[in-house]
């Protein structure tokens, strides 16, 4: 009589705790990080300050516009879109530490549209170690492709990619005279390799290369080092505010060259920066022109951001609503019992011929996590705006 009386009792006192757990409204009914029933939680962490903040907030604004939308509708499987910012003022120590705390702290799904290559490296070791996934970092850095990482989907084409159709262009038009201005970092040197590798493929030699620190604007040295050299032209791997220091610089010295960029220097805040002496400047854009609203996507974009109170379109913002809507298409395909391996599996099965991305295509494969490769050539006009 004892033993029955004890083993009802333990029977008890595990069944009545696992019944009152499933009963109770306030219980948890799932498990994976960042998701409830209710919402998924992003993490952000990108410049929101400083002298790059245009590029964070700007990425951040396109990427809001759409998961606003979708909130409004209903959400994923009934869970809404939410995401955390958190400033590293592109600093890499301050996006790691981001990073760690929005993975441990604020135990975030997913990392998405973080800004720069410093910081999305310091980032790489910090989010493959937990199996966070990471989406649409604002780089073309090599270090988040090759080799692949499964935690990392890429919607932009790469520096390699950018910097090819640049030298390409110039050398086809018979411009061989080349020199490279560069960000002392991991993104400036990737774009200088990108820059090698091309002139390489094309028999020509560069010229010159000077540096200037991140988050700096003392181009002094890099002025007194390629000036004298005069190139054809000079192809900027930095952000607009050291860019913009620069070519003003080199104008006030003389030079009557040529400038290109890539399309991580933010266009439309370099041609804010640089006023009366952007007319001329040329951008490699990795994404559609935003004033083509015959652009299926460009035309949606427009739409979304004019209701969020955003009147003037520009790539920045346009690339983060393409990131976010590429998102939700892969938590729609990853089912209502919503995980990030379910995720990972389900954004790998995005591609042209599944998916309509309305005038940009992405394609993804279960080793291919690099979705773009659209490079097009964009040129500041004389009242600021853009041509391409």
């Amino acid at each position: 009589m004892r033993l029955q009386r004890h083993l009802l009792s333990s029977v008890l006192s595990f069944a009545i705790p696992l019944i009152i757990g499933i009963c109770s409204p306030f219980s948890a009914s799932f498990a994976e990080s960042g998701v409830t029933d209710q919402k998924i939680v992003l993490g952000q962490s990108a410049a929101f300050s400083g002298p790059a903040a245009q590029l964070g907030i700007q990425m951040n604004a396109g990427a809001k516009a759409y998961f606003d939308s979708v909130n409004e509708q209903g959400g994923v499987y009934g869970r809404r879109i939410e995401i955390i910012k958190a400033d590293d003022k592109y600093e890499a120590d301050l996006a790691a530490a981001n990073t760690k705390r929005l993975i441990e702290k604020d135990d975030v799904f997913a990392l998405f549209g973080y800004v720069g290559t410093p910081t999305s490296n310091a980032a790489l070791p910090i989010f493959t170690q937990a199996g966070v996934p990471f989406f649409a970092p604002v780089t073309g850095a090599q270090s988040l492709r090759d080799p692949l990482n499964r935690q990392v989907f890429n919607i932009r084409a790469g520096y390699f990619d950018e910097t090819e159709h640049l030298v390409e262009k110039l050398v086809n038009v018979g411009i061989k005279n080349i020199a490279v201005f560069y960000q002392n970092d991991a993104y400036g040197r990737a774009g200088l390799e990108g820059v090698q590798r091309a002139l390489k493929k094309m028999n020509v030699e560069l010229v010159e290369s000077a540096t200037v620190e991140r988050n700096s604007s003392d181009v002094k040295l890099a002025v007194s080092k390629i000036l004298p050299k005069r190139p054809a032209a000079i192809i900027q791997i930095s952000a607009y505010t050291s860019c913009a220091a620069y070519i003003k610089e080199m104008r006030k010295a003389g030079y009557t060259g040529q400038f290109y960029n890539v399309s991580f220097v933010g266009s439309q805040a370099l041609s804010d920066a640089l006023g009366k002496d952007g007319e001329g400047v040329v951008i490699s854009q990795v994404v559609p022109f935003p004033w083509s609203s015959s652009i299926p996507v460009v035309a949606e974009y427009t739409k979304l951001m004019e209701k969020n109170g955003v009147k003037e379109p520009n790539f920045s913002s346009l690339e983060g609503f393409i990131a976010a809507k590429v998102f939700v298409e892969g938590l729609k395909r990853a089912g209502k019992d919503l995980t990030r391996a379910k995720l990972v599996k389900a954004l790998e099965t995005i591609n042209v011929k599944n998916y309509n991305g309305g005038g940009f295509d992405v394609n993804f494969t279960g080793s291919n996590h690099s979705g773009s490769k659209f490079v097009e050539m964009t040129m500041i006009t004389k009242d600021k705006k853009f041509l391409n």
